[in-house]
């Protein structure tokens, strides 16, 4: 890496994305099973919770991608899919509070025990979307309990959960992303650093033509320049192209 670059993609090793994963496919089964089209004959509320959904997932993947160049986006785009399953949530509550329903307490039995099942990690070879695809489908059957229940409302509180668990870790990636644009900054002042570096290496530091001091590498608006130590004291410049001599 050139130090200008971060690293980006992984995503499919990313547990927030794989709960997010499951939770799409899980949203359109249960509209598939329970949300017949007698009480959604145009479409909308079915296409607003798998639109949410996918959202929630594709956002994660992006802002991976992203993050070689923009923390800034990386950031927004996993703001952009916490809040997009967030936005999923209060569908599927809506949907319970219409049935008269309310969602598991966190003390309840089911809601512990699906809290408790963990996904194992992704370990793949060369041929990476082969892999990935039979670790989700074998990871997926652990939730089958409560997402291939006869209850809709054991899938709808099921879904909740695995909502939030996606949500928290997609908080936690957010604290951990804005650590590291505290850090390495954004990309231009990567390149700033790469560049200044580069300069540096290829020039030895000239003394000053005032007060005779060793110069400093800085940098203006016009580009690099040598400057004095001694600033402020001194003003002297020197091009980056002159020689030390």
């Amino acid at each position: 890496m050139s130090g200008i670059f971060r690293r980006s993609g992984g995503y499919r090793k990313l547990h927030s994305f794989n709960f997010a994963t499951i939770v799409h496919l899980g949203t359109i089964a249960f509209c598939k099973r329970f949300i017949p089209w007698q009480e959604d004959s145009l479409g909308k509320i079915v296409g607003q919770m798998v639109g949410a959904a996918r959202s929630g997932r594709i956002n994660i993947a992006e802002g991976s991608e992203r993050a070689g160049t923009s923390t800034e986006t990386e950031i927004k785009l996993t703001d952009v899919a916490r809040a997009s399953l967030a936005e999923l949530q209060n569908d599927i509550e809506t949907w319970l509070a219409e049935r008269e329903l309310i969602p598991w307490s966190i003390a309840d039995t089911e809601h512990q025990k699906l809290s408790a099942v963990k996904l194992a990690p992704f370990d793949y070879t060369e041929d990476v979307l082969h892999d990935y695809w039979t670790y989700l489908h074998r990871e997926r059957l652990k939730f089958d309990p409560w997402l291939k229940h006869e209850d809709p409302a054991v899938v709808a509180n099921a879904l909740i959960v695995l909502i939030q668990r996606a949500t928290a870790l997609l908080h936690r990636q957010m604290q951990s992303q804005e650590a590291a644009f505290v850090k390495e900054g954004g990309i231009r002042e990567r390149m700033h650093r790469v560049r200044t570096a580069s300069v540096a290496a290829t020039e030895k530091a000239p003394e000053c033509p005032e007060c005779g001091k060793p110069m400093r590498l800085r940098n203006s608006s016009k580009g690099h320049f040598w400057g004095c130590s001694g600033f402020p004291d001194c003003r002297g410049t020197r091009p980056v192209t002159e020689s030390g001599a």
